[in-house]
């Protein structure tokens, strides 16, 4: 059995994750989607709201589940026994990082692949960071986001600048 982590922040899931996670099922027997804890990153969502999120939208499919860590990939793939990391590479400049990622996931555990894929183009310029923006400035982000997630993403955002005005 093919069984893949889909590692990632997801914060907040986008459609280009969801076309990923869509093309990782058509790749993998199972696929797990793992939210993960960066103290590094100050997310809008916390993990448990990202986690309730993703399995709202894929968590119906027998082959995919959601999950959450903290720490090395490699470290949480071992513990899941996967064999394969799915990464979405959108330009170059990805590719880059992401190779240099697999290398240092390969020297780390020689068992574990990291299967690249491109997504759609529809969604191949789009990251969360520019929809975070976007969305704090009112534009329309529709096209980029699960209806419920661009819902919670605007309320939260509102929530955050009420606060930092008060």
């Amino acid at each position: 059995m093919r069984r893949a982590v889909y590692p990632g922040t997801f914060d907040p899931v986008t459609h280009g994750h969801l076309d990923l996670i869509e093309r990782g099922t058509a790749l993998f027997d199972h696929l797990v989607i793992a939210v993960a804890r960066n103290p590094e990153k100050t997310p809008v969502f916390t993990v448990d709201e990202r986690v309730e999120m993703l399995q709202d939208l894929v968590g119906k499919s027998k082959r995919v589940s959601v999950d959450s860590f903290d720490g090395l990939v490699v470290e949480y793939m071992r513990r899941k026994k996967l064999q394969f990391i799915l990464r979405g590479v959108r330009f170059v400049s990805d590719f880059e990082y992401e190779f240099q990622m697999a290398l240092t996931n390969r020297a780390l555990e020689p068992k574990i692949d990291t299967v690249f894929v491109m997504p759609n183009e529809r969604y191949s310029f789009v990251s969360s960071r520019l929809i975070k923006e976007a969305v704090s400035m009112g534009g329309d982000v529709s096209a980029f986001l699960p209806r419920a997630v661009e819902r919670r993403l605007r309320a939260r955002l509102r929530e955050r600048t009420r606060r930092a005005r008060s």
